[in-house]
């Protein structure tokens, strides 16, 4: 399977909580990790490429200009590299034609095999939305007059490289960011809605984005079968949305003890 990063430095450590998961969660699978950044440092690099590889998987390395969305909005902890995925089909090698992007906050806790086998045909993207009311007006309103019927979550993203490759215009895409900028709370996630909502696919956040601010409201509306047995049970990823992350001193959310047990072993 093929799995893309984009990060900075400030993230390799939840990027290493996340690989454990998923290499653990995943026993007999091959993954070809693909780095995507502009700034971390050589020998912060050949660290992670030693940790990957200690697990038996593969690291790539795809070094993106400095000068790439030079001038993008960048917003709170957001760093630059967060609009790298809106063209990974330029930057990935051309013979590749899907990829799972995951952001390094997340947990995979079951196999992602049927995840990443889901069809795209026609779909340049598979993700999924939360489905919390407020948020959903919220995003209508703030991104008028785009019309958005699913704000989609850009942290776990199938990419259908080969349709992309033959849609996805970076001019539009630099175009959008320069006359809306002051717009954009969650640039490359509000980038991915506004122009390509329409040919996304949806996926099931219960499964495969599960946000965990969300544990009560998840089990009341699925009539509480979504209790944690059933999370344990059937959800893949896990993903720790918001400001408050679960490597910051005094973060006290519901699946904090899971996730200090994968960095217990990520982080020896």
């Amino acid at each position: 399977m093929n799995l893309l990063v984009t990060l900075d430095s400030k993230y390799i450590r939840p990027l290493k909580v996340m690989l454990v998961s998923l290499f653990i969660n995943n026993p007999g699978e091959y993954f070809r990790i693909y780095l995507m950044h502009s700034s971390i440092k050589d020998d912060e690099v050949a660290d992670i490429e030693r940790f990957v590889r200690g697990y038996g998987q593969e690291l790539f390395v795809v070094k993106i200009d400095g000068g790439c969305f030079r001038n993008a909005p960048v917003v709170l902890n957001y760093p630059k590299e967060m609009y790298y995925r809106l063209l990974a089909c330029k930057f990935l090698p051309g013979d590749l034609d899907r990829i799972l992007y995951l952001d390094p906050d997340i947990l995979v806790i079951n196999p992602l095999r049927e995840l990443y086998e889901t069809d795209l045909d026609g779909y340049l993207y598979a993700a999924a939305y939360h489905n919390v009311l407020a948020v959903k007006e919220i995003n209508r309103i703030r991104l008028y007059p785009y019309k958005i019927d699913a704000y989609f979550n850009s942290g776990v993203l199938l990419m259908n490289l080969e349709l992309q490759r033959k849609l996805v215009d970076e001019k539009v895409i630099y175009d959008f960011i320069e006359k809306n900028r002051l717009k954009l709370i969650l640039p490359d996630q509000d980038i991915i809605n506004t122009l390509y909502s329409k040919q996304i696919k949806c996926l099931d956040e219960k499964l495969y984005n599960y946000d965990t601010r969300y544990y009560n409201y998840y089990r009341i509306i699925s009539n509480n079968i979504c209790d944690m047995d059933y999370i344990m049970r059937n959800t893949v990823i896990l993903h720790f949305c918001g400001k408050r992350k679960p490597w910051h001193k005094g973060y006290s959310g519901k699946f904090h003890s899971l996730y200090k047990h994968y960095e217990s072993k990520a982080l020896p």
